[in-house]
């Protein structure tokens, strides 16, 4: 795109939200494009922007750029007099995708069928990474969802609720928090949908049982990447997500969600140098936004279908505002899904 198309584009985009005024609210992810980001109205990460948008008074379209389950997010949460678009519909999640319906069911039947679950009770606890039907099966299930921030809250919870959590679909977010708060190795087991019961031989002791689930992005960070920082950059801090493998977390000098390490950059002593390891456009933002911390990236990873999002689609979609068709969300997977959203709310308060 030219920059006299990009100008043109950008200009266009603005008269169209001078025109909806109140009425339109565009979100933008951490992880979209720069370009995206300077003409949403909100950046944050997919959780947070979907709150902001159900409580803004006025609001009736939301434009959500980001991957699906974002924008489903949003429309689980918003108010009848609003309409969730969008721009991408194709643009997806690989995590999410890794828990498909049919094959979570079967696991429950299963898992809740085994003898050696010997009366005790399985909680899900579904991160907000994930499909609007996966979190509807949650809130049907006496579950709740969870955020990266918000992890350990939720799994104190469900074990309040029952004996083992049932993590989906991460299952690095899911150890890596498991471990923070103090379970043994032996206490949390993957489940594999493609191997007989799950690969899992036993369920005596365990506390947790993790979905066969990653990110693509933040697995691409390594022991290796972090090793090299620490010889060849002495003095350079690592922050990473928790999305990341358990040996990266443990090398790491700061781990939270995309919200705690745009906070951990930003509150840096001037001077510091940080390499950070979660998707390349927040990276690349923070290192304009902190002249006086040196940000780096622990590894370029960038996410292919948050890039799906362009400038191109966003105002295709604003100048079909009122015919654009809205994210599909049925009621018989909006109420157990908003119902598994509030129970992780009430946490919060």
């Amino acid at each position: 795109m030219s920059l006299i198309e990009d100008r043109e584009i950008i200009d266009e985009i603005k008269a169209l939200k001078a025109k909806w005024g109140s009425e339109l609210m565009i979100l933008g992810h951490h992880y979209q494009r720069h370009g995206i980001v300077s003409i949403a109205d909100e950046i944050g990460d997919s959780f947070g922007l979907a709150k902001a948008a159900a409580e803004a008074p006025g609001v009736k379209h939301i434009v959500f750029c980001g991957v699906r389950f974002m924008a489903e997010s949003a429309a689980i949460l918003c108010r009848d007099d609003q309409r969730v678009l969008h721009p991408e519909p194709e643009a997806g999640c690989p995590m999410a995708d890794m828990a498909p319906m049919e094959a979570v069911l079967e696991a429950w039947k299963i898992l809740n069928a085994r003898n050696d679950l010997d009366g005790r009770t399985l909680v899900p606890v579904t991160y907000m990474n994930s499909h609007a039907p996966l979190k509807g099966f949650t809130g049907e299930n006496n579950g709740l969802v969870c955020t990266s921030s918000n992890a350990e809250k939720a799994l104190s919870w469900a074990w309040s609720q029952g004996d083992i959590a049932f993590f989906f679909p991460d299952q690095h977010l899911g150890r890596n928090t498991g471990k923070a708060m103090g379970l043994k190795p032996e206490e949390m087991v993957v489940w594999y949908p493609s191997k007989a019961n799950g690969g899992i031989e036993s369920l005596d002791g365990v506390k947790m049982i993790l979905w066969n689930g990653h990110c693509p992005v933040h697995m691409k960070f390594k022991a290796r990447d972090v090793n090299f920082i620490r010889k060849h950059f002495p003095g350079s801090l690592i922050a990473v997500h928790p999305e990341c493998e358990q040996e990266v977390v443990d090398l790491a000098d700061a781990v939270g969600s995309t919200a705690y390490l745009e906070k951990y950059v930003k509150g840096l002593p001037k001077g510091s140098r940080v390499f950070v390891g979660t998707e390349v456009n927040m990276v690349e933002r923070l290192n304009k936004e902190c002249p006086d911390v040196k940000v780096e990236l622990l590894f370029r990873s960038l996410c292919p279908t948050m890039y799906m999002v362009d400038m191109h689609k966003v105002l295709r979609t604003l100048r079909n505002l009122e015919t654009e068709e809205p994210v599909p969300m049925p009621a018989s997977i909006k109420a157990p899904a908003r119902l598994a959203l509030e129970r992780m709310l009430a946490l919060q308060k």
